[in-house]
């Protein structure tokens, strides 16, 4: 009943706008806001400063947005034509509040805002003329729909001398200057963590200090930012009680601030009357923010400095010893076990000496791994573990050897003297220099994968100086090692180990199928970076190393000619996988960066002359019509028309998807949304096939609702 009311108020105050709009410019008005031009004085004084005012009555549920509209929406904006020497100032923004709609969380004004503009008149006035001020105003208002709305306003007032009387002005004008931001008698100080390195956020504290008695009055603080981006406007902001006063955790957005710079904004209090006689109310106030950021790491002492790096290396090196649980892994260590008990005969030196130089070639490894991430983080790259099979040609030459080892393992070819010794003929000493390369091969099949402890510390180690990654790296890669290198200088974990046997040769065979697992795995990684056509590129690469692979194996016992001959042949074969490789993935990648920008828009650019050639057709049409200030819009989009379920009903239903951006204004989609009587986005139509009356949509999706409308069920 109330708002029933309220609208038939708003009716009258429309129409009695509207008439008045003839004779009276200073009024104007839309179908939810009624706007007025209004003044801080009833004459104005040659040289003299006043305001003028923007007094906004916005009908309920409606609002309209501050200088900083948050996730989405426009600002107000007041372009002025004044009298020739006159000057206008920015737009003083009252204390705003918050709006959310899902994901989305906006800053504005509801009900009723005056924004006010500072006025210098010219010196050279002279009593009896007149100062004329006129506005043209575009503000964005907003419920479920947004709509862009514009009116001009003109005020004219009286010019008197400088000892007359400027009279009474607008109440409006008191109101608004009561609601500005004020200069805060608190001291206020800003902190933020340092940005984490992969999330690109940080944790930013706010604190006020206030006396020990007021703390309790408060009821609710919150931050508004001049800027966008500053802090994430949907994320809580937490309020807590310190022994100074109260301090507020805010979550950073997408912008955050860095060393050097000054948060600036509002920070509006709530807190209890305490002078009220009856119930306490609450009263608002706006304090100015702008204060230097302090970056926390900055002032960490160095006790601090050390525990972080001593924790660091502890989780990477408990890290480094889950890591070998993991899958692409496991083999490996498994094979290495396989050729210590092969090695049961020797000396313990000897077995020792294998476990150091399977130790020595993860450390190489991980140690030249960290000084690839210290040589591209000094350039600038943001990069991370496993940064390497971001490229798809190290992703195939890791599948490629992947594949080689598996056949080595399935007995189609040996290297070196051992069967189980990857890389064995690369060292003096028989077995040595397989344990040395199989550490390698054991670095580089360990980091495609995660183990717990290890994101901790490589996202603490990826943000300190150089000297610190390499240590994390290194205590990282001993980790990975300890476990190997434990069971060959430690005689009694040996006793646990099986005796030898021809077990062993149907084990290393077993073996090789993860590697092939392993392969195919990174194949279809390929694939998801370079598209589909890499699959023929990383098959027939294969097929090539298996016959160069039997050609090398074939041949080796034969004469010294056909010897030469077999492993040119296979020099050759490899030779081309490389060239082939090179050449065809970059190709492959190309093609599907363009394929993927395609496919990943499923969506048309609307046209009213490809909805009419569609429905030609007799197609199945979707129309969204949306803006980037919209919050409904941008909420739907995200929660309904991005679902994947959506998406596939759109595939199966081989429904044609258009989207009409109204972000700037577009005459073809105003004339679209008033077929529909509407002046606002969102709007939703279906067209089902070959039908020419569409179906209207609610203006608030669900993925469920979308999806029933596309396959004509109900709802």
């Amino acid at each position: 009943m109330n708002s029933f009311l309220w609208r038939l108020a708003h009716c009258l105050l429309l129409m009695v706008f509207t008439n008045a709009a003839h004779a009276q410019s200073d009024r104007a008005a839309t179908e939810q806001v009624a706007a007025q031009l209004v003044a801080s004085v009833a004459a104005v004084q040659p040289g003299s400063d006043f305001y003028l005012g923007l007094n906004q009555q916005i009908i309920p549920h409606w609002h309209t947005y501050w200088v900083n509209p948050g996730d989405s929406g426009n600002a107000t904006t007041i372009e002025w034509s004044l009298p020739e020497g006159a000057t206008a100032g920015d737009i003083l923004w009252p204390a705003p509040s918050r709006f959310s709609l899902g994901p989305i969380t906006n800053y504005g004004y509801e009900v009723n805002v005056t924004l006010l503009t500072k006025i210098t008149a010219p010196a050279n006035l002279q009593s009896g003329d007149t100062f004329t001020a006129a506005a043209v105003v575009d503000w964005l208002v907003c419920e479920e729909e947004c709509i862009p709305q514009q009116v001009e306003l003109s005020l004219t007032l009286p010019v008197v001398g400088d000892s007359a009387s400027v009279g009474q002005g607008s109440p409006y004008i008191e109101q608004a200057l009561a609601q500005l931001p004020v200069a805060s008698p608190y001291l206020l100080t800003a902190t933020q963590t340092p940005v984490d390195a992969t999330t690109g956020r940080a944790q930013l504290s706010l604190s006020l200090a206030l006396p020990a008695p007021q703390i309790p009055q408060v009821k609710e603080l919150w931050f508004y930012p001049y800027d966008w981006g500053r802090i994430q406007q949907s994320s809580p902001q937490l309020m807590k009680a310190t022994a100074q006063g109260l301090e507020l955790t805010i979550e950073t957005g997408e912008a955050p601030l860095t060393a050097g710079q000054s948060l600036k904004g509002v920070l509006v209090i709530k807190e209890r009357d305490s002078l009220s006689e009856s119930e306490p109310s609450l009263i608002t106030r706006g304090l100015e923010v702008d204060v230097p950021l302090t970056i926390a790491s900055t002032n960490t002492p160095a006790t601090a400095e050390v525990s972080g790096v001593i924790n660091a290396l502890l989780l990477a090196l408990i890290g480094g010893v889950i890591l070998n649980l993991m899958p692409c892994v496991f083999p490996v260590l498994s094979i290495k076990a396989l050729s210590l008990i092969s090695h049961a005969n020797q000396s313990p030196t000897q077995i020792r000496l294998h476990g150091v130089a399977y130790t020595l070639g993860v450390l190489a490894s991980f140690a030249l791994l960290a000084l690839i991430l210290i040589l591209l983080k000094a350039g600038g790259a943001q990069i991370g573990w496993g940064f390497q099979f971001q490229s798809p040609l190290f992703v195939v030459a890791v599948a490629y050897l992947m594949f080689a080892v598996g056949l080595s393992l399935s007995g189609v070819f040996y290297i070196g003297g051992s069967a189980v010794g990857v890389g064995s003929s690369l060292a003096e000493k028989p077995g040595y220099g397989g344990s040395f390369f199989t550490g390698v091969l054991a670095t580089i099949v360990a980091t495609p994968c995660t183990a717990p402890f290890m994101a901790a510390a490589l996202g603490y180690a990826l943000a300190q100086p150089a000297l610190i990654i390499m240590a994390v790296f290194l205590s990282l890669g001993l980790g990975l090692a300890l476990p190997y290198l434990l069971l060959t200088c430690w005689p009694r974990l040996q006793r646990w180990l099986p005796r030898p046997g021809a077990w062993m040769e149907r084990m290393k065979q077993l073996l090789a199928f993860p590697m092939y697992a392993a392969a195919i795995w990174l194949v279809w990684v390929l694939v998801q970076q370079a598209g589909i056509n890499s699959l023929i590129i990383a098959l027939g690469g294969m097929l090539l190393i298996a016959l160069a692979a039997w050609i090398y194996n074939g041949t080796r016992y034969a004469s010294i000619r056909w010897n030469y001959v077999g492993s040119f042949g296979a020099l050759v074969l490899i030779a081309s996988v490389v060239a082939i490789t090179v050449v065809s993935i970059n190709t492959s990648r190309a093609q599907a960066t363009v394929e993927n920008a395609a496919s990943t828009q499923h969506w048309e650019v609307f046209s009213e002359a490809r909805l009419n050639a569609l429905l030609a057709e007799g197609k199945p049409v979707f129309v969204n019509f949306t803006a980037a200030w919209c919050i409904s819009c941008l909420v739907n989009e995200r929660v309904a028309l991005s679902d994947a379920n959506v998406i596939a009903a759109f595939a199966r239903g081989e429904i044609t998807y258009l989207k009409g951006d109204w972000t700037n204004r577009d005459p073809e989609i105003t004339a679209f949304l008033k077929r529909f009587n509407r002046s606002g986005v969102p709007l939703y139509l279906f067209y089902p096939a070959a039908a020419s009356t569409p179906q209207v949509l609610p203006q608030i999706l669900t993925p469920d609702m979308v999806v029933n409308v596309l396959e004509k069920t109900d709802f």
